[in-house]
Order: structure tokens, then sequence, then C-alpha cells
């Protein structure tokens, strides 16, 4: 019987590389492929496969934030309506991540570059768990989970997420590692994301404002706007407009002017005393 797979990881070459090793030992079929942690929820969620490749270091959502996401929907819905969890093998580069996986009873994890009888081992971990009837990730006790989430410095259910230091930001054909104190704004037109800084701009991965929100640090980053997300240490000047609305001009080199929307009127005044 032949096991369906989604391969998640921000590299192409290791997402070929490891489609390859797949194909060559047959058995498995890949149904789908993504690139970043947000895609892998949506792709598990449409298909629903037996296994997921995840990569851990990903921009958006990593592959532990992921497992932490698909915990949470688990539980939210009721048993006759929740879908059973893949099985997770988690896919790094670093022996520090793949340790904590396998401690915490994930299936199995695999170190880049890929190694075919590791893989191949991994492989049969999967089928044995299979056929004894455990389902994946799902099939853990949640003390396991939580322990998981605790090993990462990730808070429980219910709580928000550790936001990362630093952003991946796309510029041309770049990915730009870029620390959040350096973000001046982040505005949403047409579904992409546009992330400013005083010296350059490029996209998020993100496909919307709600999910940047989880990764910045909610102490510097406001939503003052249903478009816009600013940085409040670089809002320059804060412009009356009219009818008691207000604008912001940021410090970036346009000095861009953002609109405050009215439900966030009372925001500003507690923020800067007006």
């Amino acid at each position: 019987m032949s096991i369906s797979a989604l391969i998640i990881d921000d590299e192409q070459l290791a997402r070929d590389e490891l489609k390859y090793l797949l194909d060559e030992m047959g058995g498995v079929d890949v149904v789908a492929q993504g690139t970043n942690g947000i895609e892998a929820v949506d792709l598990i969620e449409e298909h629903h496969p037996d296994l997921v490749f995840l990569d851990v270091q990903m921009p958006g959502l990593d592959g532990f934030a992921v497992l932490h996401r698909l915990m949470e929907r688990h539980r939210a819905r009721p048993g006759h309506d929740a879908e059973p969890l893949p099985q997770v093998i988690f896919a790094t580069a670093y022996d520090q991540y793949a340790v904590r996986a396998f401690d915490v009873n994930a299936v199995d994890y695999l170190l880049k570059p890929f190694d075919r009888k590791r893989v191949e081992q991994a492989l049969e971990r999967v089928r044995t768990r299979i056929a004894s009837g455990n389902a994946g990730a799902g099939a853990l006790p949640e003390s396991q989970i939580d322990a998981l989430l605790r090993l990462l410095n990730r808070p429980q259910s219910g709580t928000r997420a550790q936001q990362p230091a630093r952003l991946i930001v796309q510029a041309q054909s770049r990915l730009l590692l870029v620390d959040q104190a350096d973000i001046c704004f982040a505005a949403i037109d047409e579904g992409v994301i546009r992330v400013v800084t005083q010296h350059f701009e490029g996209h998020s991965k993100c496909r919307t404002l709600e999910e940047l929100l989880e990764l910045l640090d909610p102490a510097l980053f406001w939503r003052a706007h249903r478009g816009y997300v600013v940085n409040i240490n670089h809002i320059r000047e804060v412009v009356p407009w009219f009818k008691s609305s207000y604008q912001l001009r940021m410090n970036d080199k346009h000095q861009t002017e953002i609109p405050v929307s009215r439900a966030q009127t009372r925001r500003l005044k507690e923020l800067f005393n007006l």
C-alpha cells in the first residue's frame, strides 16, 4: 500500500533531492510540495496525507510552529469531525533540532544532506506505525506535545507564540534576514505584503497581516489600519487630519503617510498621550 506524503521545505534543491530518493525507493506517493509553514498547514488540511516531511527552518512558520498550529486546530474540533493528523518526519541541517524532535517521539528526523539509508529507516518506522494503527503527530499524548513546545521555548495552547528576532524579507531574487527593529511598517495590497525598512523594501511570504503579526513583537508593532502594521519606534510625526482623524508620517526614505483608522484613534492617543 502506497503512503501519501507531502514535502515541505523552502529549499528547492532539498525538495528535489528527497523526491528523487522517494521515487527511487517506491511506495510513497508525493501528492504535493510546499515552500513554507503556512503552505504546510493549508496543504495538510487539503490533502490529509499519511506523512509529512517537514523542514524545521522555514520563513513564516517553522516546522515546530506548524505542528503547534495543527494541534490547536485538531483540539478545537469535535472528535467525529477531526481528521487524523499525519505522521511527521522532521528535516533539518542541525543536530540540535533533530534531537529535540526525536526525544519527544516524533516519527523520525532526517539530517541534510539526505542519506538514502536514513530515509529508508524513517519510512520503515512510518509503515510500522501505520500497520499498528497509530496515527502520527495526532497520536502523541498531549504531555509529549507540550514537552516539545517547552523544549522550543514556545508557549502552550492559548498563548501567543514566541516571535523570532529576525524575519525573512524577499527583495528581488534575494532572501534577506531583517531585524524586527529595522522594519518601519508593512502594508498589504491585493494579497501581497510589502515590508519597508529605512533602507530598502521587499515582500513577506505571509499571506495576511494577521499571520505577519503573529511573528512580530507586540510591544513594537501596532495595526494602525486594516491595511497597515507600523513599528511605533519608526513613527516620525503624528499628523492631525480631517474630522478628528490622524495620519502617521513614518521615517522611511519616502516619509510614507499612513492613515489611522477611527477604531484605532483611541489607541493612538494612549500611545502618545494625545
